[in-house]
């Protein structure tokens, strides 16, 4: 589903601000797989998840999602096939329309029809907005005329997460879509999370600070620092790691210990 060829990318080339934020990136994921990416700050998960998106365009390699090469596609157009979450609750809803204005709006990005329009959303197409809405369990169904803005963090969450899987996506990016949550609700976000997941049989990315998700969550581990990927584990090799373990692998790829306080801490 994802094949990331030798990508690289340096943001002020020939400047006294020269970063090598991505440095020969390989990654293939099959149809399905939900590889979970760990790392310190600056590592280059973020800047990884932009260049799938579009944020920019990389200076070497290929990015080939679902069959397409999307290397040099806009970031609108990629948006169609693309599901992405942040990290702030705020970002991804528009906050002064309601909530059935904004599922439209993310049904109709996703949709493949040149005839659709965001005043042609039918009563049946609202209903289905409804039935969604109530697999979340938070009463947003009743809420549905309600502006985004009165959600809490964890409901605006849960529904950003709906709206980017409403039109199933080739590949879904969690970029620490719970880090911001309390952590009653961010469990919660969480299992709604793995259950859309496995139903929807999604190809999934997610970023995290958490040693004990990167082992637990998914099929696949991946450590990355100063913008490369130095270490990815799946099937057996990932079953029989424990949290020393990765901490072991990391200080033998990267040539240092991880010294990231958060990471360490979620131990």
């Amino acid at each position: 589903m994802l094949v990331i060829e030798s990508v690289s990318k340096t943001f002020h080339p020939g400047t006294v601000n020269e970063k090598r934020a991505l440095d020969q990136i390989n990654l293939t994921l099959a149809d399905g797989d939900f590889a979970v990416i760990v790392g310190s700050n600056g590592a280059g998960k973020s800047t990884l998840f932009n260049a799938i998106t579009g944020g920019f365009f990389v200076d070497e390699g290929r990015i080939i999602l679902g069959g397409e090469d999307i290397t040099y596609s806009k970031e609108h157009v990629r948006s169609k096939v693309i599901g992405h979450l942040f990290q702030d609750p705020l970002k991804g809803t528009a906050p002064h329309m309601t909530i059935e204005e904004n599922m439209a709006l993310a049904y109709l990005r996703a949709s493949t029809s040149r005839h659709a329009y965001f005043s042609r959303i039918s009563t049946s197409e609202k209903r289905k907005f409804r039935e969604q809405l109530s697999l979340l369990d938070m009463g947003l169904e009743d809420r549905m005329k309600q502006p985004v803005g009165l959600l809490s963090g964890g409901q605006r969450q849960a529904l950003t997460l709906l709206m980017a899987t409403m039109v199933t996506p080739r590949i879904l990016l969690l970029d620490e879509h719970t880090a911001a949550l309390d952590p009653a609700t961010a469990d919660k976000v969480l299992s709604l999370t793995e259950k859309m997941i496995a139903e929807r049989h999604i190809t999934c990315l997610m970023i995290t600070h958490n040693m004990h998700q990167a082992l637990t969550l998914g099929n696949q581990t991946i450590m990355m620092d100063s913008g490369r990927i130095v270490f990815h584990a799946a099937g057996n090799e990932r079953n029989n790691l424990t949290i020393d373990n990765l901490l072991s692998q990391f200080r033998l790829r990267a040539g240092k210990q991880l010294n990231d306080d958060k990471i360490l801490l979620s131990k």
